[in-house]
């Protein structure tokens, strides 16, 4: 069994899609580890009540979820999680990874997986992706052990700066990550 760190950020516009994703994954063989930003946590939207997101979560992966960074720390040097995927993976995380930032679980589990040489994936959400934030993207895509879900424009003509990941290519760059390679091509 391949024991996944499903690490989930804001991009609150697309967690339904990353549940029915997790749900796919955990009905095959994957031990699925939530972990969420505090935002996710805390943040009721018009998207969903953090609560019920949080229940969903737990009840499909039958696994408790992280939220804090205490909680997360442990996971790295216990070696508790295979890969970590961090889905959706706004600009602001993304950010901060590129610039070696640990204020929340989901930016912990990073650095503790990190010290085990171990691959992260990161399925982006962001609409400034193409903006100030390409250059983070650029970091990551050139960091060993960073794979990127493969993704492309979601709204040219109204968002022109938003990049999404291809959610259904989740599994198959995981895999591939697993491997060592970056799922090709990258930009849909």
């Amino acid at each position: 069994m391949i024991n996944i760190g499903f690490a989930i950020t804001g991009s609150f516009c697309t967690h339904e899609k990353i549940l029915e994703e997790i749900k796919k994954l955990s009905q095959k063989d994957y031990n699925i580890i939530p972990i969420v930003t505090n935002a996710v946590f805390k943040t009721n939207t018009r998207f969903g009540d953090a609560k019920n997101f949080l229940k969903n979560l737990e009840t499909i992966t039958k696994n408790k979820v992280i939220s804090t960074i205490t909680d997360a720390e442990p996971l790295g040097p216990q070696n508790k999680i295979d890969i970590l995927v961090i889905a959706p993976c706004t600009g602001n995380t993304i950010s901060k990874l590129a610039l070696g930032i640990t204020d929340n679980a989901v930016l912990m589990t990073a650095k503790s997986h990190q010290r085990n040489n171990k691959q992260i994936v990161v399925g982006i959400s962001s609409n400034d992706a193409l903006g100030l934030n390409l250059k983070n993207i650029a970091t990551l895509l050139n960091s060993k052990n960073f794979f990127f879900v493969p993704f492309s424009q979601d709204s040219p003509q109204n968002k022109p700066k938003s990049l999404v990941a291809n959610w259904e290519k989740l599994e198959e760059t995981i895999k591939s990550a697993l491997l060592g390679k970056q799922l090709e091509p990258l930009i849909d």
